[in-house]
């Protein structure tokens, strides 16, 4: 299927109805957990150690975030709880995180362009990993690249839709991130079932 990206982004809104507070609440715990040791710069050794746990901890919580996302996406029951479910796959979701980021800070070092294609490319891993715990990570990549093939440049259009929402976000002094966080994972569930002609 190739749904319009605007249409994604009004379907994820329908999704959201009754489950704001849930969505926020969640992503917000998620955003503290994933960035709040990253900007903490002591002196020392510490901040080697916070990047440490954000690497450690980034790919179970993606995961559980894909999992809450396609919970509320697809209409089943959402809960708080499911932003952790991605520690029951830890080693998986971790070589995944970790592989994308290897991946795409070496298409990067060629270019900033490349660098951008391999993050699409890589996109709908946590996803896929949602749907299937037993993938393995590589495999989960290659799916990812490959359910990507041709439609990079409709997710990247995407992006800039909320590129644009994000910086109307900051002259609401940031308040309004709260809303776009959710709205945005929904709507890449949106995106990754609408690949998938679910």
């Amino acid at each position: 299927m190739n749904t319009e990206n605007i249409t994604l982004m009004r379907a994820a809104r329908e999704s959201l109805k009754g489950k704001w507070g849930l969505a926020i609440l969640t992503f917000f715990i998620y955003t503290l957990l994933t960035a709040a040791p990253g900007s903490v710069r002591p002196q020392g050794s510490f901040m080697t150690l916070s990047s440490m746990l954000i690497l450690i901890i980034g790919g179970p919580l993606a995961l559980g975030a894909a999992i809450f996302s396609l919970s509320i996406s697809r209409g089943k029951e959402a809960r708080l709880e499911q932003l952790f479910l991605g520690f029951n796959n830890f080693a998986t979701a971790l070589i995944a995180y970790l592989l994308i980021l290897i991946y795409v800070l070496l298409w990067a070092l060629l270019l900033i362009v490349p660098g951008i294609i391999a993050a699409l490319g890589y996109s709908m891993t946590f996803y896929l990993l949602a749907d299937d715990p037993l993938l393995k990570p590589q495999d989960a990549l290659r799916k990812s690249k490959s359910m990507m093939d041709g439609f990079k440049l409709k997710l990247f259009y995407l992006c800039l839709r909320f590129f644009l929402l994000a910086l109307l976000c900051i002259l609401t002094l940031g308040i309004g991130f709260l809303w776009l966080i959710p709205y945005v994972h929904v709507t890449l569930a949106k995106f990754y079932d609408d690949l998938k002609g679910n």
